[in-house]
């Protein structure tokens, strides 16, 4: 069987919306499998993606700490034997840095990218044997959609769509109803007040539902106590794995989050999802390109109204059927 390689090694939302392309390679080329190169921690999320067939971890960030230690060189030479198992028909470059043209020149066969106008790093046009102008413009999913379809020669037609299948089970999901609620980011301007956060935990309450609030580092655990505080409604789950997080928030009721990763895999779900963006453009990092289930609120220097984000969740728990 004919193989392809994707070389999407990081971050998690853009991991998400590159994945969108492993369902339009089924739809247009069932014969191609579909390899994937992803740093350590991403790598539980493509195993959940049935399309995928091999997934290649790199530790490129671990190995930047140790560049000269023994254990950093074994890893590379294990890695580079990986990458090198198969020659592909295609490799697909959907980093737009150098890192991601660096691997992919490690790889056997055609190495596609985006051109010099429109990569994010023209210096990692070096590395590509054929170049593909996307413009900078469209949501990065339509992006990595576009390069696909221009690089494996099939013409692209309706939504993205996405296939991943989280496991059945994950600890402290309350029984429905339920809202998650994803305050945290690494980015501090991306950050909706506590105020609202906790209006917003109220909102829930009364209505019925428990509201989980979830975490990653110790700041964030005292963030979601503080949003949680006197309300007997709210859960503060242990710390989730990925694929705990993909579960949780593929059978809540609907997800309200800020522009992070985990905001981006509830709309990739199907979850009914609202995105607050502070200090990105939507346009280009919205949820809403998933589909009708998914809403956009907020831009750079317009933070979403506790109203407004209430009169958004409503309306799309109201248009989608309850299961």
């Amino acid at each position: 069987m004919s193989a392809i390689l994707v070389v999407r090694p990081s971050s998690l939302g853009d991991i998400v919306y590159a994945l969108a392309i492993a369902s339009d390679i089924r739809r247009h080329k069932p014969d191609l499998a579909i390899d994937w190169v992803a740093e350590h921690g991403f790598v539980p999320l493509l195993e959940m993606c049935p399309d995928i067939r091999r997934v290649v971890p790199v530790a490129l960030r671990r190995w930047r700490r140790a560049p000269l230690s023994r254990a950093t060189w074994r890893e590379i030479a294990v890695f580079r034997r990986q990458i090198k198992a198969d020659r592909y028909a295609a490799i697909l470059d959907l980093q737009e840095q150098i890192k991601g043209a660096l691997i992919a020149r490690a790889a056997r066969g055609r190495r596609h990218g985006f051109d010099r106008t429109t990569v994010r790093e023209p210096i990692a046009t070096f590395a590509h044997d054929v170049h593909h102008r996307v413009p900078r413009h469209l949501h990065f999913v339509e992006r990595c959609r576009h390069l696909a379809a221009s690089a494996l020669g099939y013409t692209l037609e309706g939504l993205p769509r996405w296939h991943i299948v989280p496991p059945k089970a994950a600890p402290a999901i309350p029984e429905r109803p339920y809202a998650v609620l994803l305050h945290a980011t690494s980015r501090a301007e991306k950050l909706w007040p506590e105020k609202r956060w906790r209006a917003l935990v109220a909102h829930f309450s009364g209505a019925g539902f428990a509201t989980v609030l979830p975490w990653g580092t110790h700041d964030e655990e005292e963030r979601s106590r503080r949003l949680a505080d006197g309300d007997d409604r709210a859960v503060i789950p242990p710390w989730l794995s990925l694929p705990e997080a993909a579960t949780t928030l593929a059978r809540a009721d609907v997800v309200v989050g800020v522009d992070t990763g985990f905001t981006h895999l509830a709309a990739a779900l199907g979850t009914p999802t609202v995105g607050l963006f502070l200090a990105t453009d939507p346009t280009v990092h919205g949820v809403s390109c998933a589909g009708a289930h998914a809403r956009d609120l907020g831009s750079e220097g317009k933070i979403p109204a506790v109203e407004t984000v209430i009169a958004a969740t409503g309306e799309l728990m109201r248009r989608l059927p309850y299961c």
